[in-house]
């Protein structure tokens, strides 16, 4: 069966250059264009979509609401963001709003397509190196807006509440994973194997109710286990 896909974008050259390209595969299939967040949500909800390739900024409804609609639906799609990451501070609002993932809009349009397979299975498509990027951007941002600049930064206090019910190994990783960090590079920092450092992400999937790594990230940095940039 194929991938049935909707695109969000307010530039049509993009929506054009997706739909044919997407045309030409096999297991991928365009079902609905929009130009903006509130004709994104609508289609969603119609067209039932497998993954909605969401644009941010768009006139009117934003791709951040947008996405945090279209996701409280029953039975939702997978989100999946565009945006120029480099000056993008909206890009942690959508994955919070409860996007998959998000891509640079400077990126092979082939790479694209990929990235839309790796969504509709359920994973993530944050690679482990770009999302050590966003978390240190983001809490480089909330440190300098939030911490007193008189105090000296030795780490935010982990909010107990949100880590209730996990053991410390899977305190230990789900630190590890708010950084970025592989389960393979997991394993290493642990001294443990990778098939062990792949059942503690597991757990803290099932027990976190995680729906991918950039969620399990975004409650680390929410928990406290993030360490702040200066």
């Amino acid at each position: 069966m194929s991938v049935r896909v909707l695109l969000v974008d307010d530039q049509p050259l993009m929506l054009v250059g997706l739909t044919i390209l997407i045309g030409d595969t096999d297991d991928l299939e365009v079902v609905g264009e929009a130009a903006d967040g509130r004709e994104a949500v609508r289609l969603a909800r119609e067209l039932r979509p497998d993954v909605v390739v969401m644009d941010i900024r768009m006139p009117g409804m934003d791709g951040i609401e947008a996405t945090r609609r279209a996701t409280a639906e029953p039975d939702p799609p997978k989100v999946l963001v565009l945006t120029t990451f480099d000056d993008d501070e909206y890009v942690y609002g959508a994955l919070r709003a409860g996007a998959s993932g998000f891509l640079l809009k400077s990126m092979a349009l082939d790479a694209i397509l990929d990235a839309i397979r790796v969504v509709a299975a359920g994973d993530a498509l944050i690679a482990p190196s770009v999302t050590r990027r966003l978390i240190a951007d983001f809490a480089g941002t909330s440190a300098a807006t939030a911490a007193p600049a008189a105090v000296p930064d030795a780490g935010p206090a982990a909010d107990p509440g949100l880590l209730a019910g996990i053991t410390d190994r899977e305190r230990e990783v789900l630190a590890l994973v708010g950084q970025g960090l592989s389960n393979a590079e997991i394993a290493e920092r642990l001294v443990i194997s990778a098939a062990t450092a792949k059942t503690h992400v597991a757990r803290l999937f099932a027990k976190l109710g995680a729906r991918d790594r950039v969620h399990l990230a975004i409650v680390a940095f929410d928990a406290g286990l993030v360490p702040r940039r200066r």
